[in-house]
């Protein structure tokens, strides 16, 4: 499948480039066949950066929005310059994988803000996900947060052990996972995950970039640097 994609793609960029050669340059439909058949590498080039291109387009109309996070559901400085926007579950283990990345990122930049979107599209996580709103509502995000992915994948013991371990009052967070308000974030959530064309978690969303997956340290402070550079230019 992943073949095919590709495949179509490259296609369809070629189609384009070829329009756009045609018209800067002026060489007809057969040179311009044969300048891409001679030049094959480009394509792949070419694809990666129409899909770079639409990624950005779908961002454009969320960046506001997707970067606001539910009260509460932030790790490093809330009020920090530099925003990362992670989709989790805590059922996916490369959603864990990353931890350690994300948190070298706030150990060296006290500005980093992580805005962490719920998002448990695994079984099993989403009461995981309710009890990690509940428990930004009492002031113990990043608590919870970090105690549910050191216990192992989300199960009703590991959810309420977890909610143990970061203090919270069990009664009222579990009146508030059940609420229409955590009802409502996750339902945003998903809406902004298929929005942004996410498939999977992690995916992140970053100086005006999307990434997917497990992207390691290097780019995630690369996109980071962005914003940066976005800030000191405006």
């Amino acid at each position: 499948m992943r073949q095919y994609f590709l495949t179509a793609l490259i296609a369809l960029v070629a189609g384009f480039a070829g329009a756009a050669l045609w018209s800067v340059t002026g060489l007809g439909h057969s040179q311009t066949r044969s300048y891409l058949v001679a030049n094959p590498d480009i394509l792949p080039e070419m694809a990666e950066a129409f899909q770079a291109q639409q990624a950005q387009d779908r961002l454009a109309s969320v960046a506001d929005e997707v970067t606001e996070p539910f009260p509460g559901a932030v790790l490093g400085n809330p009020e920090g310059t530099r925003t990362l926007v992670k989709f989790t579950d805590y059922g996916c283990t490369y959603c864990k994988a990353s931890e350690p990345d994300i948190a070298r990122l706030i150990a060296e930049d006290p500005q980093v803000k992580v805005v962490v979107r719920e998002w448990p599209i695994f079984e099993g996580s989403e009461e995981a996900a309710r009890m990690a709103l509940a428990a930004a509502m009492q002031g113990k995000y990043p608590a919870f947060y970090k105690a549910m992915f050191a216990l192992g994948p989300p199960t009703p013991e590991t959810v309420e052990q977890a909610a143990r371990q970061a203090g919270l009052d069990l009664q009222r967070a579990r009146t508030d996972a059940a609420s229409d308000a955590v009802t409502a974030e996750l339902a945003r959530t998903m809406g902004f995950a298929r929005q942004l064309g996410f498939s999977g978690t992690p995916s992140w969303v970053a100086g005006g970039r999307v990434l997917e997956g497990a992207v390691g340290y290097e780019a995630l402070a690369d996109a980071l640097a962005q914003d940066t550079a976005a800030a000191d230019n405006s």
